[in-house]
């Protein structure tokens, strides 16, 4: 069985993180699926999921680390072709994915005690984000 499901975030911006733990974990008891996956899905090229401990360290340690290996304002080929001061906001979002996928087990996420599912919003400016959530199962 295939069910499908979305809801929207709102991101203020670059190096913003959103936990959707409970929001997927609600998706996946309201499916009815006792065992299977669920794959939480970005829509858009400038923003990531993953898992992380979702916590403030870490939400400042992500951003700043990643800006360290694709800084802003660099002279990106993007950035000639656009101007649009986000080349490395795709970069970014490519290295960590625009999806996660999670083991569900007995109709719950699958997860660590200190281990959450993300959103890093990778882009210069806040946005309104599709988040498409799909459990596969049974």
């Amino acid at each position: 069985m295939v069910h499908h499901d979305q809801f929207t975030i709102c991101t203020h911006g670059h190096g913003d993180m959103t936990d959707l733990t409970e929001r997927v974990a609600e998706i996946v008891e309201d499916s009815g699926m006792l065992n299977g996956i669920v794959n939480v899905f970005n829509v858009g090229s400038t923003g990531a999921v993953g898992s992380v401990e979702y916590e403030p360290g870490l939400m400042r340690d992500l951003p700043e680390h990643l800006d360290k290996i694709f800084p802003p304002s660099r002279d990106y080929h993007h950035e000639q072709a656009w101007h649009d001061g986000n080349g490395h906001s795709h970069l970014q979002s490519t290295m960590l994915s625009t999806s996660y996928t999670c083991p569900v087990r007995d109709g719950k996420l699958l997860l660590g005690k200190w281990q959450q599912i993300f959103h890093l919003e990778c882009d210069v400016k806040s946005r309104q984000r599709p988040i498409v959530v799909t459990v596969i199962g049974e």
